[in-house]
């Protein structure tokens, strides 16, 4: 009894934290299971949908409270969208140091966008997957168990690290755009060791790559992993509290009032990494 416990609360688990995939095999589309063996080139649809929509119900949100906006007595959204946006705009003014009129609006949307993708993670876990599963079953003909659906997005480390290299190509961007190829260049092989001596100055280039690239790529894997794995702990978490019965409701309140924190708290630090990121770019020295 026991052993059957544990392979059900283990098929539980695993179960809410499978992806609904989407491949290619043998020229055909296939989903989930279908899709074990389809390697890289496996689309996590679940992740795409969510995100994308919760990124349209993003622009959607700001586009209205623009259009709504009134130089009067604002309402409680206007003031609420003002507060947010004044917020952004105070830290990229405080930590990015050069002059771009594309962080504001990035840093705004990196800000706002995780956020939104974080707050799914308060959804009730069994909820919309048991619905995604009785849609599945009893429009599709698929069995309940080969449905899965997974809702946060920043739960995939695919959607944290694309992410993360998006704001790794811009910072590469910039600091090509800002010093050129050659100072960019020079940032990475005459740094952090440097000296008069032009052959002593020869044989610390290997030694100053290395550091800076290791340095440089680290920062997306830190962006990429950090928000990634304070939300995949907190969903865990959530999963197990669903799986002991009526006496989740309690514990799933109390534990979501302390994921709001994590929430909000991991979206600001994914944006205030992007902006420190890419003030460091855009620096002429090092």
């Amino acid at each position: 009894m026991a052993a059957g416990e544990e392979i059900t609360l283990t098929g539980h688990i695993q179960h809410h934290l499978t992806n609904a995939k989407m491949c290619t095999v043998d020229g055909s589309v296939a989903f989930n299971k279908a899709c074990s063996e389809a390697g890289f080139w496996t689309w996590h649809i679940d992740t795409l949908a969510w995100s994308i929509g919760l990124g349209l119900l993003f622009l959607f949100l700001f586009k209205r409270a623009a259009n709504k906006a009134t130089v009067g007595v604002p309402g409680k959204f206007q003031c609420f969208i003002e507060m947010v946006v004044e917020f952004v705009a105070n830290n990229v003014k405080d930590t990015f140091h050069g002059k771009s009129k594309l962080i504001a609006p990035l840093a705004l949307t990196i800000f706002v966008w995780v956020f939104l993708m974080n707050l799914m993670d308060l959804i009730p876990v069994d909820f919309l997957p048991a619905f995604a599963g009785f849609v599945g079953e009893a429009g599709f003909g698929v069995d309940y168990h080969d449905v899965y659906m997974k809702i946060v997005p920043t739960t995939d480390i695919n959607m944290t690290a694309a992410l993360a290299i998006g704001v790794f190509m811009l910072m590469i961007g910039y600091s090509i755009k800002i010093k050129g190829v050659t100072g960019f260049v020079k940032e990475l092989t005459l740094h952090p060791f440097h000296a008069a001596n032009p052959f002593v100055q020869a044989l610390l280039v290997p030694f100053n790559l290395l550091l800076e690239l290791i340095a440089l790529v680290a920062k997306p894997f830190s962006l990429a992993l950090r928000l990634f794995g304070n939300l995949y702990a907190g969903e865990l978490i959530f999963i197990l509290i669903g799986a002991i019965g009526l006496l989740q409701l309690p514990l799933h309140f109390v534990w979501a009032v302390f994921h709001i924190l994590v929430i909000v708290l991991q979206a600001f630090v994914f944006m205030m990494l992007t902006i420190v990121y890419l003030s460091m770019a855009s620096a002429d020295n090092h």
